[in-house]
């Protein structure tokens, strides 16, 4: 659980963690996965084998929906990660349950769509799984303070990603099933970042080194998934993922709810790591800004190639 520093504060948090619990349990709506598959448009694959032709979904949406179901597919791993991250018991052993419960219900129901829909090769998505599940995930060993921070992060952008998939689906049902999801990533992602602010107020001076730290090494559990650096670069030039939306619509508006510029006072590694979080969001801000530079380079020489290719003559 790290440090005696760490577990006086995650004792001073309990309280915290328990109104946000009970917030939580509040407001997040009670939803079923079978509702959100279009059963009815199922069909034996043994009668009916799958084709690629099949699928009503881009090729990127077929690419993203994939790394976001492998990367929900690893649950088993991230429970223990939580657990033995904030224990079971009290608030955070309630939360590290409900969590895992709430997040079981999207793999069921993603892979339920794709394989009901033949979005996908159903055969490739086992087996990839299968590898997924296999190498499983390891944070290394974060502490309490540095997982919530992490995960803070890590919620946010899932929630973003699993939305913009759904967007770029143009299929009703994969939209509807998605925005579902990522409703839960968002209220889970509240509960993180409402624990870090609170622990920012009692220990700054613990935290913004921590805050810098997770950021800047910042990856996504998925990273373990078979080809993934292809599939990822794949997703951010069709939009659904890339730097400028990790900088504008997940980093940014974290570290604004935190007020992390705004804190005073700091002395030593605290006061570094603020100036360091600075200058590493200017460097991620400069990077999205080249990353899309050229992805508009490559679609205007992709457009002049086209424009090019001569138009076919009809047979008179």
């Amino acid at each position: 659980m790290g440090s005696p520093t760490d577990i006086d504060l995650l004792r001073e948090l309990e309280p915290v963690a328990e109104a946000n619990v009970n917030r939580h349990l509040s407001i997040a709506a009670e939803w079923m996965p079978h509702e959100y598959v279009p059963w009815s448009q199922g069909r034996d694959f043994d009668t009916t084998p799958w084709a690629p032709e099949q699928s009503v979904l881009s090729e990127a949406a077929q690419m993203a929906f994939e790394v976001n179901l492998l990367t929900e597919d690893n649950l088993p791993s991230y429970h223990r990660e939580i657990a033995v991250a904030f224990g079971r018991d009290g608030a955070w052993g309630t939360w590290v349950g409900r969590w895992t419960a709430e997040e079981g219900r999207h793999a069921m129901a993603m892979r339920d769509y794709l394989l009901v829909t033949r979005a996908v090769d159903p055969v490739t998505l086992e087996r990839d799984r299968m590898l997924q599940m296999q190498r499983g995930y390891d944070s290394g060993a974060k502490t309490a303070l540095e997982a919530m921070t992490y995960v803070s992060f890590q919620e946010l952008a899932t929630r973003v990603s699993h939305r913009n998939t759904g967007r770029v689906t143009g299929e009703p049902f994969a939209e509807k099933l998605l925005s579902r999801v990522a409703a839960d990533e968002n209220l889970h992602m509240i509960f993180y970042r409402n624990l870090v602010a609170a622990a920012l107020e009692l220990a700054p001076e613990r935290l913004l080194p921590i805050i810098r730290d997770e950021l800047m090494k910042f990856e996504m559990p998925g990273t373990g998934i078979r080809d993934f650096g292809r599939k990822a670069r794949y997703i951010a030039q069709s939009g659904i993922y890339d730097l400028r939306i990790h900088h504008d619509d997940v980093v940014a508006p974290i570290l604004r709810h935190w007020k992390l510029f705004s804190l005073e006072g700091l002395s030593g590694e605290a006061a570094k790591a603020q100036a360091d979080i600075g200058v590493f969001m200017n460097g991620l801000d400069a990077l999205a800004t080249r990353q899309a530079e050229k992805k508009a380079a490559a679609a205007a020489r992709r457009a002049a190639r086209e424009a090019r290719q001569p138009t076919p003559v009809a047979a008179g």
